[in-house]
């Protein structure tokens, strides 16, 4: 049913950039818009891992930089049947990690050094296992396609509004109300379906994690985790590229409000209640994963705390 639903809102994501081509410039205008789309999406199909790899400030490790986190991911690469990826570490206190990459031949998987600090090896275990999901399940292209098309529609829109175009094979100009509307309502909307698309593949990735791990616990308690790390923390290189934010496991923006509208991400509570009840836990309540943690790491960070800077640390260090 998710795959389903993704394939519906992309095809409504590429309908609508159309619709807004066919309105600026008539059959012309939809011809010229669909030539940018495919043009966008190859060039971000070949491109956009590199990009966002240079702009999050990430560097690649090996074996030899970094052997027990290279190590953890070879163990979940040979549990879920991928290629080994490239793994790279971002120089940010925030625990966080993202995957990227066209392709599982082609994925890197990029872990900030304060999810290595905070977070116990079942907890980076289970931060992984979900960022391999993303890989095996190609939700990175997904994501891709999804955020360049929202991208070109704010684009088109604003063109539309700034140099006008006509609506009719007639050349009448378009209607200076349908402009304002096309500039505010069109980014608007293709925004809010790239964020659907986006919470969808999360459920997805969530439930490929615990079967590549064998623990959705380990998941769960490290969502927990997260979430209060990434509330207490600021990551100042996603607040620089916000248009990156959907790729990471969870939200790394900072905001109140009526962000949770406008959030990339389902709500950490719906995702750790699924991962509790895959692993058999009749409540998901923060005592009911807590005290399915491994016996020999810490409990989860009580809600509305936050991540502690110092004494508990990493397997890392």
């Amino acid at each position: 049913m998710n795959y389903m639903r993704t394939a519906l809102l992309l095809a409504a994501l590429t309908a609508f950039f159309l619709a807004i081509g066919y309105l600026l410039g008539g059959r012309g205008g939809l011809m010229i818009a669909l030539v940018v789309a495919l043009g966008m999406n190859v060039f971000a199909y070949w491109n956009s891992d590199k990009m966002v790899l240079r702009m999050a400030g990430a560097h690649e490790v090996g074996p030899q930089d970094a052997p027990e986190l290279y190590g953890i991911v070879q163990q979940l690469t040979r549990n879920a049947g991928l290629p080994m990826p490239r793994v790279y570490i971002i120089d940010e206190d925030q625990p966080n990690a993202f995957a990227t990459g066209r392709s599982p031949e082609h994925a890197a998987v990029a872990v900030n050094s304060g999810l290595l600090r905070h977070l116990s090896r079942e907890e980076v275990m289970g931060v992984l296992s979900h960022e391999l999901g993303h890989v095996r399940n190609r939700d990175t292209l997904t994501m891709t396609i999804a955020a360049t098309l929202a991208g070109a529609i704010g684009m088109l829109a604003n063109f539309a509004f700034f140099f006008g175009g006509s609506r009719d094979e007639n050349g009448r100009p378009m209607n200076p109300i349908v402009g304002i509307a096309m500039m505010i309502l069109a980014p608007l909307a293709a925004t809010l379906i790239q964020m659907a698309i986006s919470r969808s593949r999360e459920y997805e990735a969530d439930r490929a994690g615990a079967e590549i791990s064998g623990h959705p616990e380990w998941l769960a308690s490290a969502l927990q985790r997260l979430h209060e790390g990434t509330q207490a923390i600021p990551n100042a290189t996603a607040e620089a590229h916000p248009a990156t934010a959907h790729l990471y496991i969870d939200n790394p923006l900072s905001g109140g409000g009526l962000a949770g509208l406008f959030s990339t991400h389902p709500s950490m509570e719906d995702r750790i209640a699924r991962l509790m009840a895959m692993a058999g836990t009749a409540t998901a309540s923060a005592n009911a994963y807590a005290s399915a943690m491994p016996a020999h790491a810490d409990a989860p960070v009580r809600h509305g705390g936050s991540v502690p800077q110092t004494g508990r640390k990493g397997p890392w260090g």
